[in-house]
């Protein structure tokens, strides 16, 4: 039974990853509020990625870390502090997760780390421009430590696009938003949450041994098909 550390699995894709992998692994979860759920698995601590000192860990095979924004807005409304902030989320709040719980993953078995990025770090949509940013950032971290941690240690990020969660309820607060986000899909669908855990799970488990520094598009073909 592995342990994973997953940061932010109170909500959204988090905790649909806490969810489905509960059963299974033990659970080391970091977030400023609880998961909704109780299990013997579970470990909750309570913490401010961005502002506090993260808890000290003895032990993990995997790190998630699953924070991230969606800050749309045209370039002439978006502060400098709109991109700070959106590059804290996505990268900093990353890279310090990733400093601190190095030295214990290096002793983990099959050791891996998952983040995450968007669709609009490929594909140019209008109002993304601070997101797809942070989240480029977040990608070009996955290529560079992929190479820098090889062989011992595996890192990959999923890319999703649009994810039916609280953090995307601005986007699809009506039936009428939700269908023509869905009509723009190739696929005619959008993502769940439980999906996208699905594909985590995948990552994670020794089953993906041979894969790193990779970016995984769960784009329901809007960035990979011209329909």
């Amino acid at each position: 039974m592995k342990t994973l550390i997953i940061i932010g699995g109170s909500k959204g894709i988090g905790h649909a990853i806490v969810n489905t992998l509960i059963g299974s692994h033990k659970i080391i979860n970091i977030s400023r509020t609880a998961p909704k759920l109780s299990h013997a698995n579970l470990t909750h601590y309570t913490c401010d990625v961005l502002h506090d000192e993260l808890p000290t860990i003895e032990k993990a095979d995997v790190l998630v870390y699953c924070p991230g924004s969606i800050n749309l807005k045209p370039i002439s409304r978006l502060s400098l502090d709109d991109f700070r902030v959106d590059f804290e989320i996505n990268v900093i709040g990353a890279v310090k997760a990733i400093q601190t719980y190095l030295p214990i993953l290096k002793n983990g078995n099959n050791p891996s780390i998952l983040l995450f990025s968007t669709v609009a770090a490929k594909l140019g949509m209008p109002f993304h421009a601070s997101i797809a940013t942070a989240k480029s950032g977040v990608e070009g971290l996955v290529k560079s430590l992929g190479s820098e941690l090889a062989p011992f240690i595996r890192i990959n990020a999923i890319a999703p696009t649009v994810t039916n969660t609280e953090l995307a309820s601005k986007l699809l607060r009506n039936e009428k938003m939700v269908d023509a986000i869905t009509e723009r899909h190739p696929l005619k669908k959008i993502l769940n949450p439980e999906e996208v855990a699905d594909m985590a799970e995948f990552l994670l488990s020794d089953k993906a041994a041979s894969i790193s520094g990779q970016i995984f598009e769960m784009d329901c073909g809007i960035v990979t098909f011209k329909i």
